[in-house]
């Protein structure tokens, strides 16, 4: 099925720029967005029902975390089918009706591509399992005899992400202990292996049938993953390695180098497509130098800028990120993208706060030291947003972070379903505290999210004066703050624009003028007072006296006088 691809969304930009290069993407996590059925997990039409207040948020694009089908053991990142909708979500009709009335509203539409690895309910691994050693049903996954006398233990000591070891021996058809098979992840998640030309045939396939539907573009599952150091050597990651990669020294099964002639493979077929269609890669690598390698003129458009979504809020560090991102993306022709929340990580409205050690993956729990109070941590959320929406380039906003979402630290542990829970035995909180169903209306059952009040995870009650419908009538609400941020944005052009730093504001402030708007972020210094001649136009926090305080960033213009 061929649906039509048109959407127009009015940009101030030149005619023929490309639209991902200065667009706000919003992130769906769709199970936690909005239920339509009352099932307590949100779907594909509970996403249509809400797509106005996309849309009067002022975003250009959504992403949506997967909904093909799966058995869910990893939310959906389990993949058993790549080219349908699991019931859970709807159906392929619903995905179309969705599409259609994105692209009306003039929202684009980007889904999400999981390439690493499928589901172990895929019909490839079932037949993998069923077939001997060798055999081309196995070749298209990771298996490998094990060492040992007896093949008993693992072919090397990789460990999996989300804990444990990385691989899983599978017992024959004939009762007997086999061979191991590869898994990054959880054991229900077999890597496929991308030297085998049968996946790389069949990926084409998948991409070109979501593109034949009208999607927008692909956001691509551990971009940095598929390929794999063929010896398998053994490797032990230091101690303060990124949980998704992200070391000096690579990884074997990590940013090896035949990951970009799939990307260049990839490109080419959304080439054939009008449209602009775009990929973007979650790529956790070393540097973001390393980074721009993903985004060269012929591989993907984008990748996530997760070195400024790691890092501290500090003035030396910020700076140096965005100085680095800049060079590092427009010297490959790219845009720089910026993210500050997303479906893996602690919200920022808590994360940036908090004084305890938080490794990437781990999660908070009740017992986490430093938690801030709600207040200190959205102000200093507010603030690091409206220091990132003023950036050139792209950026991505999580569902939930225009309310000021605070990470649900206190989940119990029965409540819990991440998989890194279970695998670690509770030694680590996983991701589940960032992926709350969101609250729409204050009053409602589930807060508008399920009109029976199911809800896959349980809502804070404190989330009640934080709804949509609480915030909307609230002129200084952190709604109403992103609606005219966005706005603003896209007035000024600041996605398309050239950050000049501005001096002499004193230590511990960013002070940065793009497309004529100049920036002041106080993250840490003494109070600010603002320059003369100049209109206040956006403040994350009101101040008074034209004096900004610390975790406060304000937007000014010029007074000019004709």
């Amino acid at each position: 099925m061929t649906l039509e691809h048109d959407v127009d969304h009015a940009t101030p930009a030149a005619a023929g720029y490309e639209w991902w290069r200065s667009a706000v993407i919003y992130q769906i996590y769709p199970r936690s967005f909005a239920d339509s059925n009352g099932d307590g997990i949100g779907d594909l039409p509970g996403i249509t029902s809400r797509l106005d207040s996309l849309a009067e948020l002022g975003i250009d694009a959504m992403w949506l975390s997967p909904f093909m089908t799966s058995p869910q053991k990893d939310a959906g990142y389990d993949v058993a089918d790549y080219c349908d909708v699991d019931p859970l979500f709807g159906t392929l009709e619903d995905f179309d009706d969705m599409l259609r009335a994105a692209h009306e509203r003039g929202i684009r539409v980007i889904v999400d591509l999981v390439p690493n690895h499928s589901s172990d309910q895929h019909l490839w691994f079932q037949q993998a399992l069923a077939s001997a050693p060798g055999s081309r049903e196995r070749a298209r996954y990771i298996f490998r005899d094990g060492r040992g006398e007896n093949g008993e233990l693992p072919p090397n000591n990789w460990q999996s992400i989300f804990g444990g070891p990385a691989w899983t021996r599978v017992t024959d058809p004939d009762g007997v202990p086999g061979q191991w098979y590869l898994h990054l992840f959880d054991s229900s998640q077999p890597d496929f292996d991308w030297d085998n030309e049968e996946v790389k045939e069949e990926f084409r396939r998948i991409l070109r049938f979501w593109l034949d539907r009208g999607v927008d573009g692909f956001r691509v599952d551990v971009a940095h993953g598929l390929v794999k150091d063929p010896q398998l050597p053994d490797y032990t990651p230091s101690p303060d390695a990124a949980s998704m990669g992200g070391e000096e020294t690579p990884a074997p099964y990590f940013e090896q180098a035949g990951v970009h002639e799939i990307y260049r493979d990839w490109h080419r077929i959304l080439s054939e497509y009008d449209g602009d269609r775009a990929l973007c890669g979650e790529a956790w690598v070393s540097s973001v130098e390393k980074m721009a390698l993903w985004v060269r003129p012929d591989e993907m458009h984008q990748t996530f800028n997760f070195d400024y979504l790691m890092a501290s809020w500090d003035e030396a560090e910020l700076r140096d990120i965005i100085d680095r991102s800049l060079a590092a993306f427009s010297g490959v022709g790219a845009p720089s993208t910026w993210v500050l929340s997303n479906h893996d990580v602690v919200r920022h409205a808590t994360r940036l706060s908090l004084t305890g050690e938080n490794p990437q993956g781990t999660g908070i729990g009740p017992d986490f030291p430093g938690i801030p109070k709600y207040e200190d941590g959205v102000r200093r959320a507010r603030a690091a947003t409206t220091l990132m929406l003023a950036l050139p380039g792209s950026s991505y906003l999580y569902q939930g972070e225009e309310l000021g979402l605070d990470e649900v630290h206190d989940l119990p542990g029965e409540a819990r379903q991440d998989p890194t829970w279970f695998r670690t035995q509770g030694e680590r909180y996983g991701r589940d505290g960032c992926r709350v169903p969101l609250p729409w209306e204050d009053s409602a059952p589930a807060f508008g999210f399920s009109h029976t009040g199911e809800s896959w995870l349980p809502q804070p009650k404190r989330w009640a004066p934080l709804a949509r419908s609480v915030q909307a009538q609230q002129p200084a609400s952190t709604l109403n703050l992103y609606r005219q941020l966005l706005q603003l944005r896209r007035e000024a052009d600041l996605g398309s624009g050239t950050l000049e730093w501005v001096p002499d504001f004193g230590s511990g402030v960013l002070a940065f003028k793009n497309s004529g708007v100049l920036v002041v972020a106080n993250i840490s210094g003494a109070d600010v007072t603002l320059p003369d001649g100049h209109e206040v136009l956006a403040t994350s926090t009101p101040i008074e006296n034209r004096t900004v305080p610390r975790d406060v960033t304000v937007w000014l213009k010029e007074i000019t006088h004709e």
